[in-house]
């Protein structure tokens, strides 16, 4: 049942993880992010996702130090990027975002990328990060199913969630229906297109049916297929906006509707040309 803000999914690892957060992807670093991040946990926002290539792991820190809030209310994930791929040098990248970062440990540490010929040394860092309680949970983003099958051949611990990019414009089923064979949550980046598609006719039309707007019918939608939503804003009236999700539920017929507009265009980078 998706109740409200605090609404919290359980991990394959038994981790409980907010399923609606904060995405600071492309906020400048400074007074920029860590205001966006105050606003979103002063309204009930308890997941704040960020990465080192953002630049503004330090910035996520300070809003945490700041918000008054007990460490054990929020959940805040970071990731490791492709030019530190490999085992030494994915604990060593780690090191830096926890510095950054200014916490005892990080609920979720999440392979940014597939890139490169490493992926296999990478999760096993991510294992020993685990191993070793700098994390709490540790997962993947832009993995394909083909990737992800190509992990389940090494892997000792399985990904506890999988971070893609995922809104009516790339509806992927295949691989949510994948993740949710194996256990894999998945965690949708990129929710409202970048704003690219407020204006969509169907998404108005069906707002306006629900006294929505097409920002919230698109949260809403991933929220009802069971993925983590992260949307970005620095504004403090979107923020709220896109948190106010949880007093309507879509109906079948337009979930279909919803899930039709699927046309596979990417406001990202396609995971699916790294071998």
């Amino acid at each position: 049942m998706i109740a409200n803000i605090g609404t919290r999914v359980k991990l394959n690892n038994g981790v409980e993880m907010p399923i609606l957060g904060l995405g600071v992807y492309q906020m400048s670093s400074g007074d920029q992010t860590r205001s966006a991040c105050l606003e979103a946990l002063a309204v009930g926002y308890r997941l704040i996702d960020t990465a080192s290539m953002y630049g503004n792991e330090m910035d996520v820190g300070k809003a945490v130090a700041q918000s008054g809030l007990e460490r054990e209310e929020l959940f805040i994930t970071t990731k490791v990027w492709n030019s530190d791929h490999g085992y030494d040098r994915t604990l060593k990248a780690f090191q830096r975002s926890q510095a950054a970062l200014g916490l005892d440990y990080v609920d979720l540490y999440l392979i940014h990328w597939p890139g490169g010929g490493l992926r296999k040394e990478t999760w096993q860092a991510l294992e020993k990060l685990l191993e070793d309680g700098k994390c709490r949970a540790i997962g993947v983003s832009n993995y394909t199913i083909t990737h992800l099958k190509e992990m389940m051949g090494y892997a000792k611990v399985i990904p506890t969630v999988n971070q893609v990019e995922f809104h009516p414009w790339l509806f992927q089923k295949d691989l949510l229906e994948y993740c949710q064979k194996e256990k894999i949550q998945m965690e949708a980046y990129s929710p409202l297109t970048r704003a690219r598609k407020l204006d969509s006719p169907i998404l108005k039309s069906i707002g306006d049916h629900y006294r929505k707007t097409p920002a919230q019918v698109m949260i809403r939608w991933g929220l009802q297929h069971g993925l983590i939503e992260i949307p970005k804003s620095t504004h403090k009236d979107r923020i709220i906006e896109n948190a106010n999700v949880f007093d309507f539920q879509i109906d079948d017929s337009d979930m279909k509707e919803i899930d039709s507009i699927d046309k596979e265009r990417r406001v990202s980078w396609d995971p699916s040309s790294i071998p």
